[in-house]
């Protein structure tokens, strides 16, 4: 059996809606503050196993409408690393290499990838090179989604990506 949790899930609650902001309907719904330290709890103590983005890009006229009829969903591949570095390591003390099992190894055991997830002689090269100390803001305008729908814009995050290789070649450098 295993567990995955979102990052603006453990990092949101239901009390972030506030007056219906479409940028934070998503499914599933974010819950409240008791359900949301119950998956903390979960990713410190080894029950959940992997952390996934959740990535659910919108085009902007399927969430500027009102409320009940707004898409479900939100982009996360931007955020996933910053939020989870923000919450679990800074404020939770979470070692960065547990945080990297559950955003990296973590999935590739559970789907079976062998040779993905891990550095190792004969892995896949595929690899993100970040600076935790360094923070960023992002700008939903500046993302390179062709999605904007964010509830993360302006927001203040850990762990800028510096370079993103992928099977061996560099696909993004800041």
């Amino acid at each position: 059996m295993t567990c995955e949790v979102a990052p603006h899930h453990f990092t949101l609650t239901d009390e972030s809606v506030g007056d219906y902001d479409t940028h934070m309907k998503m499914y599933p719904p974010l819950r409240d503050a008791m359900n949301r330290e119950a998956m903390i709890t979960g990713l410190l103590d080894g029950s959940i196993d992997a952390i996934a983005t959740d990535h659910a890009p919108h085009a902007a006229h399927e969430k500027q409408i009102e409320f009940e009829r707004a898409a479900n969903g939100i982009t996360g591949l931007e955020t996933s690393l910053g939020l989870t570095l923000r919450l679990l390591h800074r404020r939770h003390g979470m070692d960065i290499s547990r945080i990297i099992h559950l955003l990296a190894f973590g999935p590739a055991q559970i789907l079976n990838l062998h040779g993905r997830g891990a550095l190792a002689t004969g892995a896949a090269a595929d690899v993100v090179l970040f600076d935790p100390r360094t923070d960023w803001t992002f700008h939903a305008a500046e993302s390179r989604s062709k999605s904007k729908n964010t509830p993360f814009d302006g927001w203040s995050l850990p762990g800028r990506i510096a370079l993103t290789i992928r099977g061996g070649h560099i696909v993004y450098r800041s």
